[in-house]
């Protein structure tokens, strides 16, 4: 699974002008998924987005997880992360897994950092999304559990 964090100080996701998802500070958080990814990814994709440090602590200092400062997670499921440009001048999107296995991961992602006492808002699953945001810092990281099993 690949993933883009982005802390910010507020998101939204809209679908037809109506609101799915909605936050304020906290992080939005853009989530691919492939083929070959299983729930030990989601798994480990959950961990980095609850545990990663990217808030500042009284000291300015990059310390604090989003769960540390009362912060939200607003998932969006994106299978453009698996895009591949390096032919041509279209991306070719055949690393993106099925719709049934991305939503099931993008969804069990979301349950599991429920379940971690994060409050998560989403996006809506092969929807055409608006999504806003106001990206702090800015701080964006890049995730990819494939780099590690």
């Amino acid at each position: 699974m690949r993933a883009v964090l982005q802390k910010v100080t507020s998101a939204k996701v809209t679908v037809d002008n109506e609101i799915t998802g909605q936050i304020d500070k906290g992080l939005a958080v853009l989530i691919g998924v492939t083929h070959t990814d299983t729930e030990k990814d989601a798994e480990w994709l959950a961990g980095k987005i609850e545990g990663l440090r990217i808030f500042e602590d009284e000291a300015d200092k990059l310390n604090l997880s989003v769960k540390d400062v009362g912060g939200k997670v607003l998932l969006v499921s994106q299978f453009t992360l698996f895009g591949d440009a390096r032919k041509g001048r279209r991306p070719s999107f055949t690393a993106a897994a099925s719709p049934e296995k991305a939503n099931e991961l993008y969804l069990k992602c979301g349950q599991l950092l429920e379940k971690m006492g994060l409050e998560v808002e989403y996006g809506q699953f092969r929807a055409h999304m608006e999504l806003s945001l106001t990206n702090e810092g800015p701080v964006t990281i890049l995730l990819d559990s494939e780099k590690l099993f």
